[in-house]
């Protein structure tokens, strides 16, 4: 038994309250919901800054572990290539709590009105005047207007008690299957066990269709229909890849996994590797995988769109890269050219997109393309800057999703030939959507600086130190689709805050304070992970420096004094003492590595 439990409590607190999460909106209303299910999670964040403060500290490893009977040990463990994907979901998922309070507020009492038949004459004179009108009543309290989002009350001149009613319970549905998302979400990237990574996978899918069959727009059934036939194929075929690595090992524990790897018979691994890249890929939402997403994303409340992608990038890193790592370098090639054709099918499809959240759905495609690419760069700087890029990318496409969660709410549209002009009616949004803009691109001081600079390098590395040409092309056509990601991105951002402002929008101002605040506070992240990310770079790059450690085809880092490759900057930011860690950071023998894989000293057993 383990003697701490701040991972346990961390991941199994959010999934234990959420009834009570239910209840509470089902009876409190809005404010009383939001407040509970944002306490939960700020606590559980918290608990897991206790053991990432000691991964900071010096140590390699923290883990729990539990006996789980025939299937092995239920484990939960942070170390370096966990604490990213731990850390960022669990500050997104805190902050789009608050997120939700106007969003969902706004768009549940919407369907209440059309569900019964629409409001009180006071409600429709608010409509009739537009959104224009309901935005300023939604400033001023105004409870002659719509439902006040602002404070969470529901003035009984908006709805009716019925109305009232379905609201509250609809509200406690959304806080209580959000909060069992997260869960799931941390369960997964916490997991020592391959069965109990695809339990938690699982519980990450359920959530995930509820949130959007019940909450979505459009055809939202048919759209969560189409979310769950794709990734529970997907995870089918997850499922036979685990199960075959857990029968050739002796065990389902990640342990047992790695020291019995070497007994998987090589016909077999090829067709293991397969199975969990191709289970993995489908939730990642890679080219010819990718069916899903467009629909899903745009169809999704705002809060799940921006959760709904990505987080499978972290299966590929530990089940193939971490586990079973032999095979790493013969595939790494096809899963660079796959990479590179998931950046240029994205990029390509968003520049021919009218709705702005439909360009930031095939936005997502294009920048896990751009993960995929650095996964299959065959070197530690490489798959360093893709982790890295999981965390940056994915701040910011929230930062974007919630400027067009603001738009729709503050216009009634995202439809991008129906705005303009709007950097003067809402300027917030259009400076932190600016800083979102500047983190997919990659410009300092954000943080998509930092992941991309060293993603390509790592790329570049690979093809110049093997002189293979076809590894130069694709970082060729690699950077030349920065330029593709750019142009969709700015052709959006000038449609929707530049030119002349459509009249019925004149009257429009700025999101409240919900909204904007939440914008803010990851736009703040993105700025100060870009000046310091050694919180999450130095992890990362020791953990995957070491667990290439028995792998001399992958190229380690450069040596700060060695010859090798020419790659000045990310050199300096990983050796320079003071701007990030020395080469002594890294694991150099394979007793260090065993001791990291293990949990060693560091475990608390």
């Amino acid at each position: 038994m383990a003697e701490s439990f701040f991972l346990l409590i961390a991941t199994f607190m959010p999934l234990l309250l959420s009834p009570v999460a239910y209840f509470l909106g089902k009876r409190a209303g809005l404010a009383a919901v939001t407040w509970f299910s944002f306490g939960v999670l700020v606590i559980s964040t918290g608990l897991l800054f206790v053991p990432a403060s000691m991964l900071n500290g010096g140590r390699t490893v923290y883990s729990e572990s539990y006996p789980w009977g025939q299937f092995g040990n239920f484990g939960l463990r942070l170390d370096g290539l966990s604490l990213p994907f731990a850390i960022i979901n669990y500050i997104w998922f805190t902050v789009l709590i608050i997120y939700s309070k106007p969003y969902m507020n706004r768009k549940i009492i919407d369907e209440a009105r059309s569900r019964f038949g629409g409001g009180k004459s006071t409600e429709s004179t608010s409509v009739a005047r537009g959104p224009a009108y309901a935005a300023d009543a939604e400033r001023r309290n105004d409870t002659s207007g719509i439902a006040n989002t602002e404070s969470g009350s529901l003035t009984t001149t908006t709805i009716g008690v019925e109305e009232q009613r379905y609201v509250n319970s609809q509200l406690g549905l959304y806080f209580a299957l959000f909060m069992v998302f997260a869960m799931g979400t941390l369960g997964m990237v916490l997991a020592t066990n391959l069965i109990e990574f695809y339990v938690f996978f699982e519980l990450v899918l359920l959530p995930s269709f509820f949130l959007i069959s019940f909450f979505g727009y459009g055809s939202r059934q048919r759209t969560g229909l189409m979310f769950f036939f794709w990734t529970h194929a997907g995870s089918v075929v997850l499922l036979l890849g685990l199960l075959s690595i857990g029968f050739f090992a002796g065990g389902f524990d990640y342990s047992t996994v790695r020291a019995h790897v070497s007994q998987i018979p090589a016909q077999w691994m090829s067709i293991i590797i397969f199975a969990v890249v191709l289970g993995l890929g489908v939730k990642i939402g890679g080219f010819l995988l990718h069916s899903w997403v467009p629909s899903s994303v745009a169809g999704a409340p705002t809060p799940v769109s921006i959760l709904l992608v990505g987080i499978a990038t972290y299966g590929i890193l530990r089940i193939w890269l971490d586990l079973l790592g032999g095979n790493y370098v013969q595939y790494s090639l096809y899963i660079n050219i796959w990479g590179l054709a998931t950046m240029i099918y994205g990029g390509a499809m968003a520049l021919m997109q009218d709705d702005i959240r439909k360009v930031l759905a095939y936005s997502t495609i294009s920048n896990m393309g751009y993960i995929l690419f650095g996964l299959g760069s065959g070197s530690v700087l490489g798959v360093t800057g893709a982790t890295l890029l999981y965390v940056t990318s994915g701040l910011g496409k929230a930062i974007l999703f919630m400027m067009a969660g603001s738009i729709s709410l503050q216009t009634g549209t995202t439809s991008m030939s129906k705005l303009g002009g709007l950097a003067g009616k809402m300027p917030y949004t259009a400076v932190l959507a600016m800083i979102g803009l500047l983190t997919l691109f990659g410009i300092p001081p954000t943080s998509g600086f930092m992941s991309e600079w060293i993603l390509f390098n790592g790329v570049l590395q690979t093809g110049v130190h093997d002189a293979n040409s076809l590894r130069i092309a694709l970082f060729g056509f690699g950077m030349l689709t920065t330029v593709l990601s750019s142009a969709y991105l700015l052709w959006m951002y000038k449609r929707i805050f530049f030119g002349k402002i459509p009249q019925e929008l004149v009257n429009i101002r700025d999101s409240g304070r919900y909204i904007t605040i939440t914008m803010a506070a990851l736009a703040g992240l993105t700025l100060i992970i870009g000046v310091y990310p050694d919180p999450f770079l130095t992890p990362i790059t020791t953990y995957i420096q070491g667990m290439f450690h028995n792998s001399p085809a992958v190229l380690p880092l450069p040596s700060s004094g060695g010859s090798g490759i020419a790659v000045p900057l990310a050199k300096n930011i990983m050796f320079k003492s003071g701007n990030g860690f020395s080469s002594n950071a890294v694991p150099n023998s394979a007793a260090q590595m065993e001791r990291i894989n293990s949990g060693g000293a560091f475990a608390s057993h």
